[in-house]
């Protein structure tokens, strides 16, 4: 079970990981490409994630971790205390904007978020929450959002779904208010919980929307992949998460598209 304990320790690992991830971008990154000149990985992605990870061993030895980089982006199965972790989500707006990125984390026992994390470092804000404990900005809780419709606001969006219309990602934004384009998941989801944004669609692996859902859970967003079927968890897949009224609408604009 999570507990009180485990809060505080988070948010001190949060904070302390933010602090060296702020001190690094007055030093010079290495940075490498992973699949291609678009997905990067710098040291301090890997140093980051190593330092999260020494920590949960050292305080919880027995969990197992699904993470980013190194070696543990697989894990057989979400059975028993899972923490998952994005060091760094944003990493191409780390490298050359210095800004809207976000180090993020959840704990999930037996495949049910408990605890989720998104801490934008530049902002030094950290909102987080967990199973019936409500979201919080810093200290401070959160205002659940209004169920707004799918015409009444904005839309966070994949560049790239919404240029090829990918699963009628077109179509969806051309129905909101307009889409707005951050590059970073957890930017993305921290607009939705301030109800800036009515919804988000992009194509995600688990660490860029594991701390989301345990928040989005809280303020009774829906969530899916984009075909409405739970998210798998072990791979990259279309996700789609929205207030209930827009993410409806979403899924009709799809279902009528598809035929």
């Amino acid at each position: 079970m999570t507990s009180e304990k485990m809060i505080i320790e988070i948010k001190e690992w949060l904070k302390e990981a933010a602090g060296f991830i702020q001190v690094s971008l007055t030093q010079k990154l290495r940075v490498s490409q992973k699949s291609g000149r678009t997905d990067l990985v710098t040291n301090i992605d890997e140093e980051t994630q190593s330092f999260l990870v020494k920590k949960i061993k050292q305080h919880y030895p027995d969990d197992r971790i699904l993470a980013e980089e190194r070696g543990f982006d697989k894990i057989e199965s979400l059975n028993g205390r899972v923490w998952i972790i994005d060091p760094i989500d944003g990493t191409m707006n780390f490298v050359l904007e210095q800004e809207n990125f976000c180090i993020m984390l959840a704990v999930f026992e037996d495949g049910i978020g408990q605890l989720g994390f998104i801490y934008d470092v530049m902002k030094e804000e950290l909102y987080w929450g967990g199973k019936n404990r409500g979201v919080f900005l810093n200290d401070q809780p959160m205002v659940r959002p209004k169920d707004a419709s799918l015409s009444e606001g904005l839309l966070g969006m994949n560049a790239y779904m919404y240029g090829k219309n990918i699963h009628s990602a077109g179509e969806i934004g051309h129905a909101s208010m307009g889409i707005r384009v951050s590059g970073c998941a957890g930017v993305e989801l921290i607009a939705m919980l301030k109800g800036n944004h009515i919804g988000y669609i992009s194509n995600l692996s688990p660490w860029d929307y594991a701390a989301g859902l345990v928040l989005m859970d809280e303020f009774g967003f829906r969530y899916s992949n984009i075909e409405g079927k739970p998210l798998a968890f072990s791979k990259r897949e279309y996700f789609l998460a929205a207030t209930p009224k827009a993410y409806t609408e979403i899924q009709e604009h799809f279902i009528q598209n598809s035929k």
